[in-house]
């Protein structure tokens, strides 16, 4: 497997202060899995067997052994707007940070009108033992090299980006059904879902999502397609990325192409902020957004 510096690093920059960004404790026991009323199966090898791993990462749900990918859709519980998202989590494609990442966010937007899909994409395996994984990565992140090839790809998975492309596809293919618009279908991604948002942004052709929000992201500068749609892309000044580039090439690409980006360059907050946190500079990130939804006339009744 291709070790990745950047994606490396961003589990080692978890060791910094609690203050800056909380380093990643997942539990050494498994739990059984949650309730997901509702999930959509998306297409995976008929007979891969599901060998789905759930525990608790600083005592939120997360999921890792990702083999059955699913969508589970937020609906708003009063007015909708025409827009939906599909909402990817990080973990550095070697699990999901799925309530803090997704469930959460999910929860956010459909509080405010736009019907929320939370993919749970295809991670790369890990340790069957949720004891024996919680050791590996704790090793991973004092630096040490872990035998297996324990480590995070270089970019998207193949598997991930085929999950994102197929959700994409159903939400517009069940458009009529959420009552939402087909064109106005987008994807966020959170870290290693942020690397997914890029991929599907550059990649998916005709396919790709109808705005994008890469959320603390890979930062390095984008193949930006004639018709790229609208971006948003926020991220905290002392996150690790940013020492990785000069400037800022995601969004200095963007921009030189003329497509439309709207970046917020957050004074404070580490990696892996989620919703945001409270008394720091990423607490209100998502209304940020909410506003930017509606300034680029995403929201609102359908076209």
């Amino acid at each position: 497997m291709i070790r990745c510096p950047v994606l490396i690093a961003l589990a080692a920059a978890m060791l910094a202060p609690p203050a800056v960004a909380q380093m990643p404790a997942p539990s050494h026991e498994a739990i059984a899995a949650p309730a997901q009323a509702g999930a959509i199966p998306l297409p995976f090898a008929a007979g891969t067997p599901d060998r789905e791993v759930w525990h608790l990462d600083n005592g939120l749900v997360a999921v890792r052994n990702v083999t059955h990918p699913t969508l589970l859709p937020f609906r708003p519980g009063g007015r909708a707007e025409a827009a939906a998202v599909i909402i990817a989590p990080g973990g550095g494609f070697l699990g999901l940070a799925i309530e803090k990442e997704g469930w959460d966010i999910a929860r956010y937007f459909a509080r405010h009108g736009i019907t929320a899909f939370v993919l749970k994409y295809r991670v790369l395996p890990t340790p069957p033992s949720q004891a024996d994984f919680a050791d590996k990565l704790a090793r991973m992140l004092r630096g040490e090299t872990v035998a297996g090839g324990f480590a995070p790809p270089a970019d998207t998975t193949p598997e991930a980006y085929a999950d994102g492309l197929a959700a994409l596809g159903w939400v517009r293919a069940h458009a009529a059904q959420y009552g939402i618009d087909p064109h106005r279908v987008g994807f966020m991604g959170f870290s290693a879902g942020g690397f997914l948002t890029r991929s599907l942004v550059e990649q998916a052709g005709a396919d790709r999502p109808d705005f994008a929000g890469p959320i603390y992201p890979n930062m390095a500068a984008i193949k930006v397609p004639a018709d790229a749609p609208p971006m948003f892309v926020a991220i905290a000044g002392d996150d690790f990325l940013l020492k990785r580039v000069t400037g800022f090439p995601l969004v200095e690409s963007y921009h030189a192409a003329g497509a439309p980006i709207e970046f917020h360059l957050l004074a404070g907050g580490g990696h892996g902020f989620g919703a945001g946190v409270a008394g720091t500079p990423t607490e209100g990130w998502l209304e940020l957004m909410l506003h930017w939804l509606n300034t680029q006339h995403i929201l609102g009744p359908s076209h």
